[in-house]
């Protein structure tokens, strides 16, 4: 399907365009075309109130964002937590200004006036707004955290997930429970991100046909003019990765022609559909269609035009003209009503379908009882003897499945490995049923970790997604994670393969530094269990944590329980597994390589030497503990203390005295000559501890400095 409207403004052309080419529509301007007028000179407003922002697109996308949020969309400002609204996307997040004067404008009680006039401030002396330069999920009326280009079409992407889920689990003859449909908006950048292209890519396979993506094509990017770096055939890539392609051809003028479009695409069935719609970006101003528009504050007479144009006064600004605001804030009393007929809805249904009407309720609510926690909790950690930790994980993933609904997500491609099982019933997917919660990624661990992070924002605690792939292949997930850290939202993701003891693959899949990138991201919980009840320790947090994801590092080789060892105790972080009276070395590990530290520290005690062993599983909860306990685990008197582990070891500076560590990269080959060849098993801690001490001779080791051994 193509409109064509009009051609698209070129470099040089000026605001006078824009008076042309609004009245070439019709004799008069109507109340869309006043609409737009009015948006545009909002964001005018917004774009110089502070010096400046990212305008250009913002002004392009008007028309656009008059169809969408007028005529479109379901959605109430009243309740922006509606449970079946319909969720927008902002991808292009620099924009954002675009989507906080829509969110004025239609009426959402938190967008008022006084926080616009917030956007691009200084914020001295603690002032803050909700208008931040980028969109964040916190404030209502925001869906997900936009900013790194690309993030935005996963995260869409995952919504649509959960609204197709939804419908096929609870909608039934005569009651569409659940119709939210996703509209994302993309410029050219998100376009060319590896995530957006995964995401894209995923959402074809899946035929998610509640996913509209909107191509805000201006053919201009921060540095300049598209073909500069871009000359593909979106359309065509599009159509190749299963979608349905729109064109409009002039997306800045005609409301009617964009509406008549979005309507066609809720037609269209089995492809998610993609929306090319030409627009200039900065249109109307002296710097149209040039990358002059991308950002930074607008000149006073294109501005003066625009308001001009719309019978407003150039020389007020952050005044909406009362009939604009009047058609704008219609929307707020459509959103009651549309609300209020759901919600009629769900009462009908519960008469009809009590049991799922019950089910759904839990499901909105995210209450879906503690009976996952009583089997963490009364399980028996015997069985895991002899399991590596991501066979315990995939177990206990195995038993709680079934009694946690929220569970959902899935592998990229390496479940088989990660110990992640499933049934082929449960398969989320178009020729299986949408109703399965277990989904197919492939190899896109990046989009795995953004989707994941759409599906986890659908609506708290209805979905708690999961993820699973090598700890090493985390690294290509690590924006995503980092997304889902920063937007406080609950994913666990299952890193198995997690040291040089992965074995035969070699140094290219031996992570050996990444536990300090996950270890430093705040709000990211990265826990490595030593044993089948740490493991049980970590799920019991990792369900328990409502406000961010957690990454779990799991093993590949087989391991023993340890004795000490306590899933309550992983809540604290670090606590001590074997003690002894006059103890002269403490040696802290976790994770595979413990096992080495305990039967090192045995040794050592024979030899004369009194050791103690602190199991270290997270570095964050034992950073909450209170400082009496922190200093009962590791003293401050001197006494040598000394970390064990198979990563470069930098993260242990602030605890312990030494450190034995990876001072490189793996090398392929069998675990136990790995860990003889990096001295990381029993005899090579027992070396390196030896000829610690000789250096310190007796001397306070603390005083002495950290230093890697």
């Amino acid at each position: 399907m193509t409109q064509t409207i009009a051609n698209p403004v070129t470099k040089g052309d000026t605001n006078a365009r824009d008076t042309q080419d609004i009245k070439s529509c019709r004799e008069k301007l109507d109340k869309d075309d006043l609409a737009v007028l009015a948006l545009r000179n909002f964001i005018f407003d917004i774009c110089n109130q502070n010096g400046g922002g990212h305008g250009g697109s913002a002004i392009g996308m008007a028309a656009l964002g008059v169809a969408l949020y007028k005529y479109v969309m379901r959605f109430n400002p009243s309740n922006p937590e509606w449970f079946d609204r319909d969720r927008f996307v902002l991808s292009n997040g620099h924009a954002a200004m675009f989507l906080y004067a829509l969110n004025h404008l239609t009426g959402f009680d938190n967008w008022t006036m006084e926080e616009i006039r917030g956007y691009g401030s200084a914020k001295t002396d603690g002032y803050e707004t909700i208008c931040h330069a980028h969109p964040e999920r916190e404030i209502p009326g925001i869906e997900v955290t936009t900013g790194p280009l690309g993030q935005g079409i996963a995260n869409a992407v995952g919504l649509a997930i959960a609204s197709k889920n939804l419908a096929a689990r609870y909608n039934r003859p005569g009651f569409d429970l659940v119709q939210s449909r996703v509209y994302c908006m993309t410029g050219d950048g998100c376009l060319m991100e590896g995530v957006a292209l995964e995401a894209v890519s995923l959402a074809g396979s899946l035929g998610l046909d509640n996913l509209v993506l909107i191509y805000d094509n201006n053919q201009v990017t921060c540095d300049g003019p598209l073909d500069w770096i871009n000359t593909e055939d979106v359309n065509a890539k599009m159509r190749a990765t299963g979608w349905h392609v729109l064109e409009i051809d002039d997306a800045c003028y005609d409301v009617a022609a964009i509406v008549s479009t979005l309507n066609y695409a809720k037609t269209l069935k089995g492809k998610p559909v993609f929306i090319n719609a030409r627009t200039i970006i900065g249109v109307g101003t002296s710097v149209a269609g040039t990358y002059k528009a991308h950002h930074g504050a607008f000149d006073g007479e294109s501005i003066a035009r625009s308001k001009q144009l719309a019978g407003q006064d150039p020389s007020v600004t952050h005044v909406i003209p009362p009939d604009a605001l009047h058609y704008f804030r219609k929307c707020k009393s459509q959103g009651e009503q549309l609300q209020s007929d759901w919600d009629g809805l769900v009462r009908q249904y519960a008469t009809a379908h009590p049991e799922l009407a019950a089910d759904f309720r839990k499901t909105v609510e995210g209450s879906y009882g503690t009976e996952w926690l009583d089997i963490l909790k009364n399980i028996d950690s015997a069985q895991f003897r002899g399991k590596a930790t991501r066979e315990t994980n995939g177990i206990l993933l195995e038993k709680i499945w079934p009694v946690y609904p929220a569970l959902c997500g899935g592998g990229a491609d390496l479940v088989n490995s990660n110990k992640v099982s499933y049934t082929d019933s449960d398969v989320f997917h178009p020729t299986v049923s949408y109703a399965g919660r277990y989904i197919r990624y492939g190899i896109r661990e990046h989009a795995m970790a953004a989707i994941s992070n759409g599906l986890a924002a659908y609506n708290p605690g209805t979905f708690i997604p999961i993820t699973a792939t090598f700890l090493m292949f985390y690294l290509y997930a690590a924006p995503g994670v980092r997304m889902g850290a920063l937007s406080h939202l609950p994913v666990v993701h299952f890193a198995t393969h997690d040291s040089f003891a992965e074995g035969q693959n070699g140094p290219t899949h031996q992570p050996v530094e990444l536990d300090s990138l996950f270890r430093a991201m705040p709000n990211l919980t990265y826990i490595r269990p030593c044993d089948g009840e740490e493991v049980i320790g970590a799920w019991m947090l990792a369900l328990g944590k409502k406000t961010g994801p957690t990454l779990l590092s799991l093993g590949r080789d087989a391991v023993a329980p340890l004795k000490g060892t306590s899933r309550y105790n992983v809540e604290k972080g670090a606590y001590v597994i074997r003690d002894v009276l006059n103890a002269k070395l403490t040696l802290a590990s976790c994770g595979t390589n413990l096992h080495y530290a305990v039967s090192a520290a045995e040794a050592l005690t024979s030899g004369g030497i009194p050791t103690r062993v602190v199991s270290c599983p997270s570095f964050e909860h034992f950073d909450k503990q209170d400082i009496t306990y922190q200093e009962s685990v590791f003293p401050h008197d001197g006494t040598p203390i000394v970390s064990v582990e198979e990563y470069i070891a930098t993260t242990w500076a602030r605890y312990v005295t030494a450190s034995i560590g990876m001072l490189g990269y793996g090398f392929s080959a069998s675990n136990p000559s790995n860990y003889d060849r990096f001295g990381l098993d029993d005899k090579g801690i027992q070396r390196r501890v030896r000829q610690y001490l000789g250096d310190l001779d007796g001397k306070d080791a603390r005083r002495a400095g950290w230093r890697v051994i």
